[in-house]
């Protein structure tokens, strides 16, 4: 099981979830919580090499590991996955991304937000058209607002997709709409 999508789209919020939920998270626990992600961040850094080392999907089974969008043309052919891809408002995305560059003092490139939604609105169509031809992959896309909103209605979506083995109460209980803090109106 893979959550995915955009950086900061919401999917340390579905893997806190997710956990909650009685299903494991492979992570190192590299990364610390801070500001941006109070409740960490659930990363595996052998992720970002699944193009060249793919041996850690061995310990994968029955867990829930995070990877970016970009990453997952790079998963081997040869199993199966499933996919909860989490998507978000551009501006959410952007203000969010904003935020944290700005409390780390780092500078994006000189990348304008305009040309980054766009490149993002290209990439995201490019995903999700690649991802419905892949019949290795089973995706369920959740929307983040709703994640925070609705909590409970989008635990019982996420717990069908994955054959109805998790908590929904405790995923729901988890989501603590006071994180929810770039917000761009009704999505």
């Amino acid at each position: 099981t893979i959550v995915s999508g955009l950086p900061r789209s919401g999917t340390s919020l579905m893997m806190q979830m997710l956990e909650a939920g009685g299903l494991p998270p492979l992570t190192d626990k590299i990364r610390k919580a801070d500001d941006d992600n109070p409740r960490g961040y659930y990363e595996f850094e052998r992720v970002k090499k699944v193009k060249t080392d793919a041996s850690w999907l061995d310990d994968c089974h029955s867990k829930v590991v995070k990877m970016v969008s970009m990453l997952l043309f790079d998963l081997p052919p040869t199993r199966e996955y499933q996919v909860i891809f989490m998507q978000r408002n551009m501006n959410e995305i952007l203000s969010s991304q904003n935020a944290m560059l700005k409390r780390q003092v780092k500078h994006d490139g000189g990348i304008g937000d305009d040309e980054m939604a766009g490149m993002f609105h290209r990439h995201l169509e490019k995903v999700k058209n690649w991802l419905i031809t892949r019949e290795n992959f089973e995706v369920l896309f959740v929307n983040h607002h709703e994640a925070v909103t609705t909590p409970e209605a989008v635990a019982e979506k996420v717990n069908v997709f994955l054959g109805g083995r998790l908590d929904e109460a405790r995923m729901a209980g988890v989501v603590d709409a006071k994180l929810y803090r770039q917000r761009a109106g009704r999505n």
